[in-house]
Parts: structure tokens; C-alpha cells; sequence
């Protein structure tokens, strides 16, 4: 008898991420990007960088890298690191605290360098911060800072755009709400999508590298989007 994945999403290859037994198909694509397997790829590029939308998001991207064969080390926000168990487990796995607005967030940058020349995945939000609007539905990825920018500005290596659909599902809208998404998330099996993107050189100045980035990961979100079937897809 054939054993029941007890996973409510599945991760496909080609860059797809999908519920078990969800209305959504994967893309099916069975693409290497590059013409190289997906492990190689992430060891041979620079940083790569996610749209984000939802406190879901992380866990759902990072659990996708990993069935592709990548661990990858996160940047993101010091204050995470004062969450009880949460920051424990965050320095544990090597992760990177940003502290924003301070002269510490360019030791991060030195650090994320280190990795990167280790061979390791470092994944980053380029935007910073989640959108403030409570709804479920999707949106195009905000304004980027410069930190992606900066980092390829140090390395040279191509940059790797993630984009991931249907985490607001998951959790949006009020702490309560949050809450409850997380909790009924199992049974409501909501429909998912991560898309890995083609790697890209950034060039020019910061502000155009900050730019052709904020393309690349739109792009792959759209691609995302449109497997959901997203309004928005369709006018970012």
C-alpha cells in the first residue's frame, strides 16, 4: 500500500511548490535553469532574494530550497533573534541578524560575503518588510533597499529571484486572524506557489541594480501568481 504523504504541500521540480490534493496543479516545468541541476546552481550563483508577503512565506520558500537540494542561510530582521526559542533555533542554523538603520547592517553584509564564498545559499528580503494591507489577496513586490544591491556589488556573482504565491492564505489580516490561518492551514490546504527564477548579473549603479532585481523577483511572483490564478497577476 503506497504510503500517505501527510505533507499538505509538495514541492515538484522545476521550481514549483504545491498543496497535496490542492485545485492547483504545479507548473509542471521541468526546466534546469541554466542547463545546470537546481543543487549546482545554488552553489555556483550569488545570493538569492524572495518577494515577501506573509509570515508564511519564509518556511514555505526555505522548505521548497530544501527539496531542491539547497539549505540556504537567511538574512533577516535582529528582532528575531529575541524571540524566545525562535532566535535559538535561528543562530543554531547560522542565520544572519540584520540590524536595519544602523552601521551593524553592513556586518551582516560581510557575513552573508563569508557564506557565499563557502558555497552556501543566502536568501534575502529584498524588500525589508512585510506590506501593511490585511488582505489575503496578492500583490507585485514593493519598494527594494539596497542591501541586495551592495552584496552583488562585493561578490560579482549572478543573483538567483524567488518568487512565491499564496502565503497570505496561509497568514494575513489581524494577529488573531494569524493565528487562525496557521492553525486551520492543515485542513484548509491552501494553494501554493514558490517559482525559482533564471539567475541574472545586476549591473550599473546601485539604484539600477536595486532595479533589474525588483524586475527579476516580480517576474518570477508573476509566474507564481498566474499557476494560482491571481488577479494581480495579470496586472503587475
Amino acid at each position: 500500500m503506497r504510503q500517505r504523504d501527510r505533507r499538505w504541500w509538495r514541492a515538484e521540480r522545476g521550481g514549483s511548490v504545491r498543496p497535496v490534493r490542492g485545485r492547483t496543479r504545479g507548473s509542471g516545468n521541468t526546466e534546469r535553469v541554466l542547463s545546470r541541476p537546481l543543487p549546482r546552481l545554488f552553489s555556483s550563483c550569488g545570493p538569492a532574494f524572495q518577494n515577501h508577503t506573509s509570515l508564511a512565506d519564509p518556511a514555505i520558500v526555505v522548505a521548497a530550497l530544501h527539496r531542491f537540494g539547497a539549505r540556504p542561510v537567511i538574512m533577516a530582521a535582529a528582532g528575531l533573534w529575541r524571540v524566545p526559542l525562535l532566535g535559538r533555533a535561528l543562530a543554531r542554523e547560522g542565520h544572519i541578524p540584520v540590524v536595519r538603520g544602523d552601521r551593524r547592517a553592513a556586518a551582516a553584509l560581510d557575513i552573508a560575503a563569508e557564506a557565499l564564498e563557502q558555497g552556501r545559499l543566502v536568501l534575502i528580503y529584498a524588500e525589508g518588510g512585510l506590506p501593511r494591507r490585511r488582505d489575503a489577496a496578492e500583490a507585485a513586490p514593493g519598494t527594494f533597499r539596497s542591501g541586495l544591491a551592495r552584496l552583488s556589488e562585493r561578490t560579482g556573482a549572478p543573483v538567483i529571484p524567488v518568487g512565491q504565491a499564496g502565503a497570505r492564505r496561509i497568514t494575513s489580516g489581524s494577529t488573531a486572524k494569524q493565528l487562525v490561518g496557521l492553525v486551520t492551514a492543515p485542513l484548509r490546504r491552501p494553494d501554493l506557489h514558490v517559482h525559482v527564477g533564471t539567475p541574472l548579473e545586476l549591473t550599473g549603479d546601485r539604484a539600477v541594480r536595486t532595479a533589474q532585481a525588483r524586475t527579476a523577483v516580480t517576474n518570477a511572483w508573476r509566474t507564481a501568481a498566474a499557476h494560482l490564478r491571481e488577479p494581480a497577476a495579470l496586472t503587475a
